[in-house]
């Protein structure tokens, strides 16, 4: 195990982002997976603010208010986001749960803080795409489980729910 201990127990990074897919996963995680002796590490990518530099739809570039605008915007929805799903684990039991998060790309955020960390699993949400959409948007689980070298737990959430 990597920086974050936890003594018996397992240490668990759970990648969050706003989706249904993300709160499926953690729940049926913490329902199916999760004992209370592991440690909980949720993680959330926000774009880093270069990402904001790109041309608006007009093609115009951001203004730095607009810009700072939507850093504040990505910082608010992250804590948002991380509490939710702290809230959410809290709700479980006696579980440790820490939060994490990090500018970059999802895929390389998710990649460098399981290399770093070196968890006992990696736990993610399917979008659960097409053929067509995963072609042009990439799917970010297949790309982890293919590059972290700790096991990795997707969750698929059924159609129905």
């Amino acid at each position: 195990m990597g920086e974050t201990t936890t003594g018996s127990g397992r240490t668990i990074l759970i990648a969050v982002d706003e989706s249904d897919e993300t709160t499926y996963a953690l729940s049926w995680c913490l329902r199916n997976f999760v004992t209370h002796s592991d440690t909980l590490l949720l993680l959330h990518a926000k774009p880093l603010p270069s990402s904001y530099t790109a041309m608006d739809g007009t093609g115009y570039a951001f203004s730095a208010d607009i810009t700072a605008t939507m850093e504040r915007y990505d910082i608010e929805v992250a804590g948002s986001l991380l509490a939710k799903a702290a809230k959410m684990c809290e709700d479980f039991g006696d579980v440790k749960v820490e939060t994490k998060v990090e500018g970059g790309d999802a895929r390389d955020v998710i990649c460098r803080v399981a290399e770093k960390l070196s968890p006992d699993v990696l736990v993610m949400g399917s979008h659960g795409y097409g053929l067509i959409k995963r072609t042009i948007l990439g799917s970010v689980s297949r790309y982890c489980a293919q590059h972290v070298q700790c096991p990795v737990l997707i969750i698929k959430r059924p159609k129905s729910a």
